[in-house]
């Protein structure tokens, strides 16, 4: 069975867009690491959104992210109609947590998903996330938009991992419902 991994950038204070780019540090040896888990990984799960702003960041360049990612499978939900997915997408038909679950049990391999917003609430909280990475850059931003907003997870910590570049990995379990009882 599948387990889907969902990674997270975000600032010492919780902030995941904030204004500006100087909150990310982009290079050092967190980024390795980071790479390294998308590598393993078998294919992305984005929502619509995450899925159209990546395939125009990332589609055009080359370099050691995009050669991983640009012909990486990614499944797409949306609760649009999908029209043609370029960019190596595969539309995820009908209810988007019964097609995960689907999804889920079809093969092996990680599954590896970007973005806190809408779809990963909901696949969380119907306990098919199996494992959140929560990337935490040295900066504190002060406002913006935070992870799985309008959302109470409870998580479990798996581990801890602190780089030389400053950035804290915090890798947690989440606990669904039955679980925490």
């Amino acid at each position: 069975m599948r387990r889907i991994i969902n990674s997270v950038a975000m600032t010492l204070d919780g902030v995941i867009e904030p204004v500006g780019s100087d909150w990310f540090v982009a290079e050092g040896d967190h980024d390795d690491a980071a790479r390294e888990v998308l590598a393993k990984s078998t294919g992305m799960l984005l929502g619509r959104t995450t899925f159209e702003g990546l395939a125009g960041y990332w589609s055009p360049l080359s370099d050691p992210w995009a050669d991983i990612i640009n012909p990486m499978p990614k499944y797409v939900a949306s609760r649009s109609k999908l029209r043609d997915l370029q960019w190596n997408g595969i539309p995820i038909e009908g209810d988007a947590v019964e097609g995960v679950r689907r999804l889920k049990s079809e093969t092996d391999g990680d599954l590896f998903m970007s973005g806190c917003g809408e779809l990963a609430r909901e696949l969380i909280q119907a306990g098919l996330v199996d494992e959140i990475l929560f990337w935490v850059h040295p900066t504190v931003k002060g406002e913006g938009k935070r992870p799985y907003e309008a959302a109470t997870l409870r998580m479990r910590l798996i581990d801890t991992r602190q780089f030389d570049s400053g950035v804290t990995l915090l890798r947690y379990q989440p606990i669904t419902t039955e679980q925490s009882r």
